[in-house]
């Protein structure tokens, strides 16, 4: 299914037909150009023919599973950015979400789900990443820890930090205001533009990722501090 050439592209990848039908269709209205796929094998030809940017991706897929396409997308060669991705999952339990999560998914949506909350994730995961035009260009430098707005890098003793684009709105958003206390209904709000029902455990997810990627000693962050009963603030 093919949109207008300079739109942005969407791949769906789901076995339920059903799911994909109904997913295609209410993106295509929205004036998205989206690419099916059924299995996790068909998935990753369609990646590798084109350049989706983000991809909507179920986790219980025959052939490859979801987490295993998921990290053969991020761990490619190709020299294009990187798509957004946002996990589908039929499971009630936070197993699988929390490793989608530490795997560097930008968002999650539980099965069964509206086909409208779906489409309002995808805009909001979009709209983060493309290039925040409201963020300055201010680098925000604490001792040997550099936060480039305008490039979206995070150096660390001068050598670059891998961060996810979460990682970076989460940790940018903080740094921005060090030495305020953020809520974590707060940072859901801000950094993933959705109120997610009082689920607020991917903040806390993000947050052990990033002390593990820029704390020197992540069990004693010198940065990221928690603030008990409340949530979390950056320290200069």
């Amino acid at each position: 299914m093919m949109g207008a050439m300079d739109a942005t592209r969407v791949l769906v990848v789901d076995d339920e037909p059903m799911v994909r039908e109904v997913l295609a269709r209410y993106l295509e209205r929205e004036g998205y150009a989206v690419d099916v796929a059924e299995d996790g094998e068909q998935a990753l030809a369609t990646y590798a023919a084109t350049t989706p940017d983000l991809v909507l991706l179920d986790l219980m897929l025959p052939r490859i599973d979801g987490l295993e396409v998921f990290r053969r997308i991020r761990d490619g060669g190709r020299d294009d950015p990187r798509p957004a991705v946002i996990m589908l999952t039929a499971k009630g339990d936070e197993t699988d979400r929390i490793v989608g999560l530490e795997l560097g998914a930008d968002d999650y949506v539980t099965k069964p789900f509206s086909p409208r909350e779906v489409v309002a994730r995808v805009r909001a995961v979009l709209r983060r990443g493309a290039g925040d035009s409201h963020v300055d260009d201010r680098v925000l430098a604490f001792d040997d820890l550099e936060i480039d707005a305008h490039r979206r890098e995070v150096r660390r003793a001068g050598r670059p930090v891998p961060l996810t684009r979460k990682e970076f709105d989460l940790l940018h958003l903080l740094a921005s205001s060090p030495g305020r206390a953020f809520t974590r209904a707060e940072l859901l709000e801000e950094v993933w533009d959705f109120a997610w029902s009082g689920d607020t455990g991917t903040v806390t997810v993000h947050v052990r990722r990033l002390r593990e990627k820029i704390e020197h000693d992540p069990s004693r962050p010198r940065h990221l501090v928690t603030v008990w009963g409340v949530g979390y603030r950056f320290d200069p």
